[in-house]
């Protein structure tokens, strides 16, 4: 048996703003049909794993318990476009032999970004 990894999913308030900032960070498109109940990026380029968006009523509080991580050679320049793009940047991190900056989202999901 195997399974392969076919979706990040991310609850959200509204779907299409959330799949905007992504995209915009990925320099992706958001998927035709956007909306703010659903959204996906990756999908139609075929691009793995498809990142999805749904509307919830409300959040689950606290941590996320999974989280992205991006890694680039362009570390500084990678963080300062992903606040420009309406991110908060949280914290720097230099732990276990890797440089990491913690930062969220615009509805507060927390993703990070090291450094290659």
């Amino acid at each position: 048996m195997t399974l392969d990894l076919g979706n990040v999913t991310f609850d959200c308030h509204n779907a299409a703003a959330l799949a905007e900032f992504y995209a915009r960070l990925l320099d992706r498109a958001v998927d035709p049909d956007a909306n703010e109940f659903f959204a996906t990026v990756g999908a139609t380029a075929g691009v793995s794993p498809v990142l999805m968006f749904t509307q919830v009523p409300e959040r689950t509080p606290g941590k996320n318990s999974i989280h992205l991580d991006f890694h680039t050679a362009e570390w500084l320049e990678s963080i300062e476009h992903a606040v420009g793009l309406g991110a908060e940047h949280i914290a720097d991190f230099d732990e276990y032999g890797k440089v990491w900056a913690t930062l969220a989202d615009p509805e507060g999901n927390l993703f990070d970004i090291g450094k290659d």
